[in-house]
């Protein structure tokens, strides 16, 4: 998936080329050209990076181009058919499995498994990556959606303990709820969020069953999801016909009459810059499961490394994807831009950073969209938004579900 969860971010990379840091790659050096997407990692970052991969490994120079998010999909599928791909290029999570059907990636499952320990991955970064039993994408970074708080609300209704279930947090919230006060804003059409009940109670968006996808969004699990998704809804005045950014959440949170919302922690610089009365107010904690014993279901959004088949360098771009990807530069992403590194064991690197420490811990319960090439075609004119408004307003969840049902099951074929 495109990072759209990061627009907010303060620091973003302007377009540029590193190639040796300014020198001119000599006549036997290997020049391995990296596609990454604008607003993913700092020009400081890029720098640091760059310089040492180089003189650590002398034969090599890398080439750095910047690209928007804007029409990324044609540029790549194009890139995947010419004769002069780029050795390395950042693709959103959810997009690996539409390129890889293109037979242009290189498969590797060898390098991911021998030398990355790809056992502590992330999920929601790993599964997508990997189709049909091969890793395509390697797991790069993370960002999720948390419960974003307004400690003064929570302290002037007596509320010290932040709430570890969904029954606990069903409760807080219609504490909150109270006068003009709203406990918490919620969007009707913010299907993300609505992903993480259905998968928390064992249900699916889609899934595939003899080689043909279908919607599964009718279920028994799938139905409980949406259920609790409208009794926290109600606990707020958010519209039911909308998604978060119409009117945008950050916004109406910014007014201080919300306790809470769901999102990616980063908003918080957005909401501080509309209402500054709000700095040092604001407080995170994971999106709560239905049990204490670990937080709920998230989507995940962030991206992979990919390796065209045509790439003109394919082993010294597998060996800079390594780096990437390892435990030194994962640490350093994951300070310098706040985001979850891409394995589950290196979630102690950002203790004591509250905000991206409560979207590491939702991580590791974190999905990805399913895994078919199609799904593109859903999100085009995305029949589960419609479904989630008429349920928000009264419909049978069964009729309404089935009619969503068909309308993804006929995008995925």
């Amino acid at each position: 998936m495109k990072n759209r969860f990061l627009v907010g971010s303060a620091v973003f990379a302007s377009s540029l080329a590193l190639v040796g840091c300014g020198m001119l790659p000599g006549a036997d050096d290997k020049v391995i050209t990296l596609w990454l997407m604008k607003g993913s990692v700092s020009d400081a970052y890029l720098e640091r990076f760059t310089k040492a991969y180089e003189e650590e490994n002398p034969s090599v120079r890398l080439e750095v181009e910047i690209q928007e998010w804007t029409g990324i999909g044609k540029k790549v599928m194009a890139a995947l058919e010419a004769d002069d791909a780029p050795d390395i290029i950042e693709v959103g999570n959810t997009q690996v499995a539409q390129y890889a059907e293109s037979d242009g990636l290189r498969d590797l499952t060898l390098e991911s498994v021998r030398d990355l320990g790809s056992e502590d991955w992330l999920p929601g970064l790993a599964e997508p990556g990997s189709i049909n039993g091969s890793q395509f994408g390697i797991p790069w970074y993370a960002a999720n959606r948390v419960v974003i708080y307004n400690k003064d609300l929570f302290a002037e209704a007596g509320i010290d303990e932040l709430p570890k279930t969904r029954a606990e947090w069903l409760d807080i919230t219609a504490q909150l709820d109270q006068g003009s006060q709203q406990g918490i804003y919620l969007a009707g059409q913010d299907w993300y969020t609505l992903s993480g009940f259905i998968w928390d109670e064992g249900g699916e968006l889609a899934v595939e069953s003899g080689g043909e996808w279908e919607g599964r969004l009718d279920t028994p699990e799938a139905i409980r999801g949406m259920k609790f998704y409208k009794e926290l809804q109600a606990l707020g005045d958010g519209p039911k016909d909308s998604d978060e950014v119409k009117p945008e959440q950050e916004g109406e949170f910014a007014r201080g009459d919300i306790a809470q919302i769901i999102d990616t922690p980063n908003s918080a610089v957005q909401i501080e810059e509309k209402n500054p009365d709000l700095k040092g107010k604001l407080g995170f904690f994971p999106v709560p499961g239905k049990t204490a014993g670990a937080p709920g279901a998230v989507f995940t959004g962030g991206s992979d490394l990919i390796v065209p088949k045509n790439s003109s360098h394919r082993s010294a771009a597998v060996e800079v994807v390594k780096a990437l990807a390892g435990e030194k530069w994962q640490t350093e992403l994951a300070k310098t831009m706040s985001y979850v590194p891409n394995k589950t064991t290196l979630a102690d690197v950002i203790e004591g950073q509250e905000a991206t420490a409560a979207m590491a811990a939702g991580a590791a319960q974190g999905r990805a969209t399913p895994n078919s090439p199609k799904w593109a075609n859903v999100e085009l004119d995305n029949p589960i938004k419609p479904y989630m408004t008429a349920v928000l307003q009264g419909e049978d969840p069964k009729t309404a579900a089935e009619a969503a049902v068909a309308k993804i099951t006929a995008a995925l074929r």
